[in-house]
Order: structure tokens, then sequence, then C-alpha cells
């Protein structure tokens, strides 16, 4: 295929699933056929989704705003707004405040836990979409600020800034899906956070409608303004519980002039972390990926379609590979220092070869096919099964330790290779740039056996090295109750003061990253 070869909690897991469906939330009421009638005549009638509205929607039609891709979490939202401006989310907003009705906005709906879907009683929050608001409002560029609606899909942003020699800042798996509101609201990470930073950095301002209706106009396009408090940097990783993120001015970096990327296998995981510092040492300011995955992963993968881009009697021993990218703006300057680099890894012997072989893509079609295979895990694992995902920050060199500690704490609870209804697979990848480990647990199904298996369990190991127990996917609902394992209780309050300050009523994404 390639040119050459470089060498030939303890919740049961029916309540998560339903995390807090059938809870009322005291303080808020659920939606009428008046109040449906009020937002008919605030949006169009066909941007009203509605089982109580005059033509009834049916509630089948309503399942995908319902619902997670995973199919893990499902609420029973009766009603669907999609506004088309700022102004429009601004009066609905109002209403919502005015009547005590819940709002949960809704981006893309890509996440993993259960953030954009509503856990109140039926009928007790609306789900406010935002696809509808895709415009792009400016580009300059001179200085590569992007100003745009917030249900701009991620990969629509990047085709638009292709012509301008520009890239977005971000790249996920999710791109042809995801929102940038979204993205903003949930601090997305992706692949390339190592090159390019989080987006606390990268977005310059928001327009955020706030849960009294009222538009804070933050949407700057400097890059440097010290006036008082950055109050944009709430809404960022809020997941829509402060308020409602409608237009996001972001830094766009020029796309790179030369782009590389390379497939390493190694003996085993031990060799990642002093790889690592090798190749930072040695590539310096062009590397823009380090991208880990064990074993499993790479078989997995390849079981469900991907190519191989290594002669599998070269990789049958590897325990570990590492895919990482180089971008620059001069070709031959890049290339000559990543040749340097291969040699060096190459030519290494004894205790002082980190890797064993690896593949060098040779052209546009290679290189998709490297990141194919990295970014096919996630699609692989929902054709495998069920997955239960845990998204941790956690010291790189406990990597495996956390993945092998989990199998073995599955294989003692006698649910590891049970047939049927048991794991299969427990494996780990992520990105070591930023120590983000996607540990990932795959069964038949969803069971209580299983999750009470894991949680607490990973929220206590991922405490107990000091970690975040979700690096980059949020709280949503689905974590509600173990962010005391990576805030303490003066961060708790403080952020429920915040949460009560910004929205008194309660009704902004309830039983979203706080407890009700």
């Amino acid at each position: 295929m390639f040119a050459r070869s470089l060498r030939q909690l303890r919740r049961p897991i029916l309540q998560q699933r339903w995390a807090h469906i059938g809870h009322a939330h005291a303080n808020l009421r659920a939606v009428t056929s008046s109040d449906v009638e009020h937002f008919t005549s605030i949006l169009s009638p066909s941007s009203v989704l509605s089982t109580l509205s005059p033509v009834s929607t049916a509630s089948a039609e309503l399942d995908s705003f319902n619902s997670d891709w995973m199919g893990k979490y499902r609420g029973r939202g009766n009603t669907v707004l999609k506004p088309r401006s700022t102004a429009e989310v601004a009066r609905i907003v109002k209403y919502c405040n005015e009547h005590r009705i819940g709002i949960v906005p809704q981006g893309g709906n890509t996440g993993l836990v259960g953030g954009s879907i509503p856990v109140g009683a039926e009928g007790q929050e609306v789900v406010l979409n935002l696809g509808a608001m895709k415009d792009v409002r400016s580009f300059d560029p001179n200085s590569g600020i992007l100003v745009a609606d917030a249900g701009c899909v991620l990969e629509s942003l990047s085709t638009y800034l292709e012509p301008h020699g520009y890239i977005m800042p971000l790249d996920l798996g999710a791109k042809g899906s995801c929102q940038i509101g979204g993205n903003v609201s949930t601090n997305a990470g992706g692949l390339r956070l190592l090159r390019y930073g989080s987006l606390h950095g990268s977005v310059l301002g928001l327009e955020v409608v706030l849960p009294d209706g009222t538009v804070l106009d933050q949407l700057s396009t400097l890059r440097k303004d010290n006036t008082g408090y950055d109050l944009k940097q709430l809404f960022i990783g809020a997941e829509g519980t402060l308020g409602i993120v409608t237009g996001v001015s972001i830094l766009t970096p020029p796309a790179s002039a030369s782009i590389n990327n390379v497939l390493l296998a190694l003996p085993h995981f031990d060799n990642v972390v002093p790889l690592y510092r090798q190749v930072r040492r040695r590539l310096g300011e062009i590397l823009s990926a380090f991208e880990f995955f064990d074993r499993q992963c790479y078989d997995l993968v390849l079981r469900h379609g991907q190519q191989p881009a290594l002669p599998s009697d070269e990789v049958s021993d590897a325990q570990a590979f590492v895919l990482l990218e180089t971008s620059g703006g001069h070709k031959e300057h890049d290339e000559a220092k990543l040749g340097e680099l291969l040699e060096e890894l190459l030519g290494a012997e004894g205790d002082a070869q980190l890797v064993t072989t690896g593949v060098l893509a040779q052209s546009q079609e290679q290189f998709n096919a490297l990141w194919r295979l990295r970014e096919g895990i996630t699609e692989s694992i929902g054709r495998e099964g069920k997955a239960y995902k845990y998204d941790i920050s956690i010291p790189v060199p406990k990597f495996k330790e956390a993945v092998d500690t989990v199998r073995e704490r599955l294989r003692e609870r006698g649910v590891l290779g049970k047939s049927p209804g048991g794991v299969s697979l427990v494996l780990g990848y992520g990105h070591v740039g930023d120590g983000n480990l996607h540990l990932n647990v795959v069964a038949d199904s969803y069971t209580d056996e299983i999750n009470d298996a894991l949680e607490p369990f990973i929220f206590e190991m991922v405490s107990g090295y000091r970690g975040s127990v979700s690096a980059e996917h949020g709280i949503g609902s689905a974590k509600v109750d173990a962010l005391k394992y990576s805030k303490g209780d003066a961060s708790r309050l403080w952020m429920k003061k915040i949460k009560d300050l910004f929205d008194p009523n309660g009704i902004m994404n309830p039983g979203k990253v706080l407890p009700p």
C-alpha cells in the first residue's frame, strides 16, 4: 500500500442511561400548548417541532434530538426549537426564564456524556438546536480572525478557510457533524492541541445569550484586550449552563506549506514517553501531533476495514503505536529534520532502540490513510459493541497502568470475557502531548454489573493520579456525581455560586455539570 516501509461511580447503568429522567426539576414546569403557540410566534412553524403543536409532531421525529449518537442517553423532551438568529434565541430564552422552562442547547449532538440531552421529567425542557445558525459573519485574511455563528459545522469552516490559506485550530474525529458553538461550550481539544493549544487561547470573543435573554456581546476581533474581567472564559467549557453561545470569534492559524506524518511501531509501552521526549527535542516547532494507541486498537481498526500500513510480520510483536505529524513552512527544512530523526530512531540498537519499524507517508492518499488508522478507532469501537467511554487526563507514564488496572478489575469482577453480556475489550488511545487518555471498555450490552465494576472505581483511580475525570468531553449528565474526584469542595462551591449568579432560576441545561 505504501511506497516504502522504513523497515521492511456506583450508580446502576440504567440510571446512568436515563440520567435524571423522571426527576422533576423542582423549580421548572413542563411545556404547554400555549408555550408552543408562543414559540411559533417567534419562529417559523417549520422551526418548531412539538408533540403539543396544532400540527402535532410525531414523537419518533424527536428521537434524534432526544438521544446521543451512541444510543446511551435518552431524554423525553417534547419540543425542539430551531432558531435562525441571535435575536430569536434571546426572545426564546427570555420567555423560558420568565415561565420557568428549562433549555437544553444542542449543536451537532456528538458528545459522549449526555450534555445535550434533556434529562428532566417529560416535557420539562425545550431543546434549542442551533444547527440553522450556520453563517460565517466575517473573515480577515490578514489576521486570520474568523467570526461565525455557533451552528457552523467544524468541517465546513475548515472548507471555508482552505482557499484563504488558513485552517481551524482544532481537528476532531466528529468534525463532519460537530458545531463550533458546541466545541467552545465543551472546550474541545482534539488531535492538534499540542501545536495550537486549547480554545481558551484561540477564542478571541463570544456572543452569548444570558439566561434572562440579555445578549452579551463580547465578539471581539482583537488579539489584545486587557480591559477588566475576561468574561468569555467563563463560557468556554461551561456546557451551556451559564448561557448559550451564539457567535464565536476565533484566531485561525495559516495552513502549513509542508505536512508529513509517520506511523511508528514500538515493542512496548514503556518506550512511548522517551520517544516523545526525543521527538519533541528533534522536531521542535514543527511537531503538530503525537498520538498513541495500543495493540488492541490497531487490531480492532484492521478488523473493521482499515488497511494495514505496515507488513504484519514487522509488527507482530509491537505492543504500542505512535502516529506523529509535522507541519511547517519550509518543505526541505521539515523533511530534513524528520529524516534525521527517523535515521536516529531506526539506527538505534539495544536499550536505545525505541521503535522497531515504521512508515512515512509518501503522498496525500497515504497521509490520509495513516490518519484513518487513528481516527477510525472510535467508529470501530462502535461497530464492535457497546462502549463505556472514559475521557481522562492522567500522567502519560500511567496510561498503560490505568488500562491494565481496569482490565484486571473487570476480570476480578467476573465480567471480562463473560458471554453473553460481558466485556470483550479494554483498550486505550489518546493524545500524549496533553496527557489525555481515552479509556474504552467494549461490551455486548450496557449492564448494571459492568457499570458497578467501573464506577466509581475509575474515578477513584484517576483521583489517585491527581488527574481529571474529563479531559475534553465535559461533565454533562454522566459525570455530575464524579466531579468531586477532580474538583475540591471550594472549587465546586464557587462553581455553584457562579451558576446561581448567572442563572438563578436554573433554566440553563439543568442537571448538567453541577448536581440539580
